[in-house]
């Protein structure tokens, strides 16, 4: 059997959309939008952002995000990683410029630490993890509900005087008609929608990521246009990858040790390690296409980095836990310990049927 010329290792995963939007990019850098293209471009951008938060709203369980509570212990410790300890660090980093970052990038790694935690890829590591889904499906879920208010309301209160100056009243106004309204509109058609939603999931999906493209392609063709990517050096993007190395190093660790001083079992821990030290790129891409209008493309460049290298990272960390959890559970039975049909299963071999992975 003929063996492929190149092929990826299976620790490195490459994102298919992440391509997607590298070619956007690039399209965008080859054939951007002006004139009346760039006015039917900006147009159907602002539509595809209220698209995507209304499939949002008609897609999240009201019953099944309540039935979540019950873990709120492990829901606040998430959002407190997402919301207070992720921009703490953020504004930390505001020593670094512009000896390391210029202001443009420093506005963009401000934003992304803004954003809410991604849902996909936190369950998918949580279950290659062995660790507990159902806690790690509510915690995106209710990271992703309260990203929508409280992510404005914060880059209200820190991108003013960090470079996102633009930011006012009429930008508030704007998240609540073009982000707000339309995910609480598909909320309350879920009942109606909710299983034309379920039965179209993949093409739905590629509505999203279409949608997501589009925002990204205007964005990208208003910086080209305007000749905003001149103020970037190659060394100055080598800089800021280093910066977001460091800073999802420390949520790593601080979310693994965190989780364990507070006292959580380690399924639990495993939840709160992937949802609590990741961002999402399908939440904050629209929302940055809002708060910036022109200025967008590069305020996403942090975020489509650093959703990379997250994914890259956490891809390594979920196999290793997993290992762990395979020779705890092998142990036993290797030392010739007796195990007892009636005996409570340990966290690690604790799965939940039926879950996403």
């Amino acid at each position: 059997m003929r063996r492929p010329v190149f092929a990826l290792p299976s620790w490195l995963p490459l994102d298919g959309f992440i391509l997607a939007l590298v070619g956007t990019v690039g399209l965008a850098a080859l054939l951007p939008a002006r004139g009346a293209a760039a006015t039917v471009a900006d147009g159907g951008s602002t539509g595809a952002v209220a698209l995507l938060f209304f499939l949002y709203g008609a897609r999240l369980s009201t019953r099944e995000a309540l039935a979540g509570l019950r873990h709120w212990r492990l829901h606040l410790t998430v959002l407190a990683c997402t919301f207070v300890v992720f921009p703490v660090l953020g504004l930390a980093a505001r020593a670094l410029v512009p000896a390391v970052l210029p202001p443009t990038l420093y506005t963009g790694l401000l934003f992304l630490c803004l954003v809410p935690s991604t849902v996909q890829s936190s369950i998918a590591f949580t279950s290659l993890a062995r660790g507990n889904v159902a806690a790690a499906i509510c915690a995106g879920s209710f990271s992703s509900l309260v990203g929508i208010v409280v992510t404005p309301l914060l880059a209200a209160l820190v991108l003013h005087g960090n470079g996102g100056g633009g930011f006012s009243a009429d930008s508030l106004l704007s998240i609540v008609c073009r982000l707000l309204l339309p995910f609480v509109a598909g909320q309350l058609l879920r009942r109606w929608i909710g299983g034309f939603i379920a039965r179209h999931k993949k093409v739905l999906g590629l509505v999203d990521r279409g949608s997501i493209l589009l925002v990204v392609y205007t964005a990208f063709s208003t910086g080209m246009v305007q000749g905003i990517w001149h103020q970037v050096s190659p060394l100055r993007l080598l800089c800021l990858l280093g910066v977001e190395a460091v800073l999802l190093t420390l949520m790593l660790t601080g979310t693994s040790y965190g989780a364990a001083k507070l006292g959580f079992p380690r399924a639990d821990r495993i939840a709160i390690t992937f949802a609590g030290s990741k961002k999402s790129l399908a939440a904050g891409l629209p929302m940055a296409s809002v708060l910036f209008g022109a200025q967008a493309g590069l305020a996403v460049l942090p975020l489509m980095l650093f959703h990379q290298m997250q994914l890259m990272v956490c891809a390594v960390l979920a196999k290793r836990y997993a290992a762990q959890a395979r020779a705890q559970a092998q142990a036993p039975a290797d030392a010739g310990e007796p195990v007892h049909p009636g005996a409570a299963p340990r966290p690690e071999e604790t799965t939940t049927a039926g879950q996403p992975s």
